[in-house]
């Protein structure tokens, strides 16, 4: 068997065309346009990189992108004042801070003070308590991108075995609050699970984001399973750096049905779900319907 291929960044272009198509109807009939508000402190080499991408998105699907880049040594006042004013600003619908912050910064503090109605990371706790408790919430990108791409080609997931190995607040929770959502049967697994390979292949669904490369080979994949890797682990291979994911991806894809390679599968559609987010927080925020095939 060989596992089709699931082309994240194909399916994040088609995610970036329908934002796209929801902001012009919105500046042609409403005449509002969605703001995203990126907040990023320190000089992180990634973290700019990250940023950088995020704005030319937000641009090129016809929204506005605020970008404040603060100094190192910002302190925690400061910063939760830029916030202050950002959630007061009715142009900007969606706001994100870049993590992660200088060490001298409160992380928790810094997300809660977002408005969690703008909150597009989906990180405040208030998002957090509505997913867990099945209310509208804004829900994690990454998480969201992977429920999209299993929808797409599972279509209903209701009764499928799912496995979530990682139990990240970023990821693995909300991976799986979203997945008992759609009435899978979910177990979260991580690197202290017992006999984790015989977990693994009781699942239809496997998403592997624990962050340690290729730690689950070929035979722990059920035949014809549904395999989304979120790692993005940097090993060295052969005198040469490479991207691998948390899943090895040769062996799984001679097993599985349909696998995300690394790169180029998870990754692409987080910036993408990130427009969505935005677009859907525009929405929400001015009484309008969410667009269609964006949310969870």
């Amino acid at each position: 068997m060989s596992a089709r291929i699931i082309d994240g960044k194909a399916f994040a272009a088609q995610v970036r065309e329908k934002v796209a198509a929801h902001v012009a109807r919105l500046k042609e009939v409403q005449g509002i346009t969605p703001g995203l508000a990126v907040v990023l402190v320190g000089d992180d080499p990634a973290s700019e990189v990250y940023v950088r991408n995020k704005g030319k998105q937000t641009l090129e699907v016809g929204m506005n992108s605020y970008e404040h880049k603060l100094p190192a040594e910002t302190s925690e006042a400061e910063l939760l004042a830029l916030i202050e004013r950002l959630n007061a600003d009715p142009e900007v619908h969606g706001i994100l801070v870049q993590l992660p912050l200088p060490g001298h910064l409160n992380s928790d503090l810094v997300i809660n003070s977002i408005d969690p109605a703008k909150d597009v990371d989906g990180f405040h706790i208030s998002n957090v308590g509505l997913l867990g408790t099945g209310q509208k919430a804004m829900v994690p990108c990454t998480p969201l991108g992977c429920l999209m791409m299993l929808r797409d080609q599972l279509g209903s997931l209701s009764g499928l075995n799912a496995v979530v190995v990682g139990r990240s607040n970023i990821v693995g929770k909300p991976m799986a609050q979203l997945l008992l959502g759609d009435s899978c049967t979910v177990t979260i697994a991580h690197s202290r699970t017992k006999d984790l390979a015989a977990v693994c292949r009781r699942a239809d669904i496997l998403v592997a984001a624990v962050g340690r490369a290729e730690m689950i080979p070929g035979d722990w994949i059920k035949p014809g399973a549904t395999v989304i890797d979120v790692g993005i682990n940097r090993i060295e291979r052969g005198g040469k750096k490479k991207l691998v994911g948390d899943v090895h991806f040769e062996s799984a894809a001679a097993v599985a049905g349909a696998i995300t390679p690394v790169p180029g599968g998870v990754g692409p559609m987080t910036i993408a779900c990130l427009l969505a987010n935005t677009v859907t927080a525009c929405c929400r925020a001015n009484g309008l319907r969410e667009p269609e095939g964006l949310t969870a």
